[in-house]
Formats: structure tokens, sequence, C-alpha cells
């Protein structure tokens, strides 16, 4: 019985050319790279915003101290969290820049000149 990336290999139609691609130290390399950068800032991310979470809940006149006006800490620091979004969005776009995607196309470049 062949595998789920066996099948996905032959109905991609390059065969086991996809898996050989798989197992080189560049492929392996680029993964590394990857999750380099993913895990740390999704662990981030998610701290930061179980931690708005946990103030809104339980730091309720902290939240509540105004700032300027009518905007509050709780206003701030939900606004932030988009921010900060858009920040990791952007800086992963450098960094794929930067780090993923010469890699990614030197494999790509190959991957294409060796299927038929």
């Amino acid at each position: 019985m062949s595998t789920s990336r066996e099948r996905a290999a032959t109905d991609a139609g390059g065969g086991s050319t996809f898996l050989e691609v798989q197992a080189t130290d560049e492929f392996q390399g680029l993964k590394k790279t990857l999750r380099r950068f993913i895990f740390p800032v999704t662990i981030g991310f998610l701290a930061w915003y179980v931690l708005y979470i946990l103030l809104s809940a339980y730091a309720r006149d902290f939240m509540g101290t105004k700032l300027l006006g009518n905007i509050n800490v709780a206003y701030l620091l939900g606004l932030l969290q988009f921010v900060s979004t858009f920040v990791i969005a952007f800086v992963y776009s450098r960094y794929a820049e930067k780090h993923l995607d010469p890699t990614a196309d030197t494999i790509r470049h190959r991957l294409e000149e060796t299927t038929p």
C-alpha cells in the first residue's frame, strides 16, 4: 500500500521526483529555516494575544485606565493586536525574500528541469 506522500507525488505527475527533492539536504534545510522563523513568531504572537485576553478578564481596572480622551489601555492594546499582525506579515515577507526564496527558487528550477 502506498503512503499519502507517494500518492500525492504520483498525482502531481512528477512520480518519485518530488519525493527525491523532499529527501535532499537542501529541501530539509529550507524547511528548517522556515520553522526557525515560524515557531518562535507564532509562540510570541499567541503569548501576546493570551496576555491581552487575560488582562481583559482579570485586570479590568488596568485595562480601563484612560490614556487620551475616551481611549483606554484595552482599546490601545486591541489595536496593537492588528498592528502586530501586519508587522509580522511584513517581517516574514522580508525574511522569506532573504532566506527562503533563493533556496526555493533553486529547488524549483532544478525540479522543473528534471520533470518531463
